[in-house]
Order: structure tokens, then C-alpha cells, then sequence
């Protein structure tokens, strides 16, 4: 038996739902963003318990199939893009189309219905959260960091950049030296 989960996006949430997992002896063999696969029957006591612990630490278990869907859609972007050292060299839609199973058409527009932003703009965000993160390591140039995430060029990414944080990538990147001379200075 498969369970979703909303908002598992992090390995932090995977520790935390085995860890549960394991308190109520419910036996599991997957775990991955959004989903574990439960070995054997669970019982209705143990399901409610699960559910009320995965609320305190805020969790949720999901039984829509709508939400179900979109979170899969959300963990896979997610996946894709902050824990694949590569991304798909497909693109995105024909990726989410095959590994969903559904036409990208009919998850567009669920997506859509229910988050009130496309898929892609999701992936934009999320790659541009990435970018941040990597211009943060500072261990890749603009350069690099538009080749790793499939930009066509440096120019496009610093776009799309401002486009969604307002400020451009070398002006991010100072003002992370700006706080970090502050702190030393303390």
C-alpha cells in the first residue's frame, strides 16, 4: 500500500516519517519524497496515530487524488532540480509526462487549477532557488552554474534571475560578502 505525503520535500522529512514509521512497527521497504510504500496491513489504529504524528511535525497525509497527483508533481521538480546533479536533458514536460504516466496536458492543467501558477513557473522558481544556493557555495561561476541548470546562456539566466528576486546574480552574490563581512564585524 502506497501513502502520499504533503510537504515531504526535504531529507530531514524522509528521517523524520521513518522514524515514525518505525515507532508504530509499520513495516515499509520505500521511501521517497511525498510517497513511502508500506509492507503488509496497517492497522487503523496505527494509521491514525501516523496521521496525527505526521501533523504535529506539519506533515500531511493525503487521500485526494488531485493533491496526490500534485504533489508527485512537486516532488519530482523538486528532485529534479535540488537533489540531481544533472537535469533531464528532455524536456520537462515529456520528463514529468513519463514519469507520472499522464499526458502533460491533463497535469498542466490540474497543477494550474489547483496551485494558480503553471508547472513551469514551479520549475523556474525552484531553479532559481538552486541558482541562489550555488551562487551562496560560491564554488561555480554564473558560467557553470547556467550550464549545470540548462540555461542557453549566462544572459538568460541573470533574466530570469531579476525577473523572479528583483535583484541581478552579481548583486546577490555581493550582498552575500556585505552580511558576511557584518557578522565578522560583530
Amino acid at each position: 500500500m502506497k501513502l502520499y505525503i504533503k510537504y515531504m520535500v526535504s531529507l530531514r522529512c524522509k528521517m523524520m516519517v521513518a522514524e515514525e514509521l518505525q515507532k508504530l512497527n509499520i513495516p515499509f521497504t520505500v521511501l521517497d519524497l511525498g510517497m513511502v510504500d508500506i509492507t503488509g496491513d496497517i492497522l487503523p489504529g496505527q494509521l491514525a496515530a501516523f496521521k496525527s504524528n505526521l501533523l504535529q511535525s506539519g506533515l500531511e497525509l493525503m487521500d485526494d487524488k488531485k493533491s496526490i497527483l500534485i504533489e508527485k508533481i512537486k516532488n519530482l521538480v523538486i528532485q529534479m532540480v535540488h537533489y540531481s546533479d544533472e537535469l533531464p536533458r528532455v524536456n520537462h514536460s515529456e520528463y514529468i509526462s513519463e514519469q507520472l504516466g499522464y499526458d502533460y496536458t491533463y497535469l498542466a492543467n490540474i497543477f494550474s487549477e489547483v496551485k494558480g501558477i503553471t508547472i513551469q513557473q514551479f520549475i523556474i522558481i525552484h531553479k532559481i532557488e538552486r541558482v541562489k544556493e550555488l551562487i551562496l557555495y560560491d564554488e561555480l561561476n554564473l558560467t557553470e552554474i547556467s550550464h549545470k541548470l540548462h540555461y542557453s546562456s549566462v544572459a538568460y539566466l541573470s533574466n530570469q534571475f531579476k525577473h523572479i528576486t528583483g535583484l541581478s546574480p552579481s548583486f546577490y552574490k555581493q550582498l552575500k560578502g556585505k552580511r558576511k563581512n557584518n557578522l565578522e564585524n560583530v
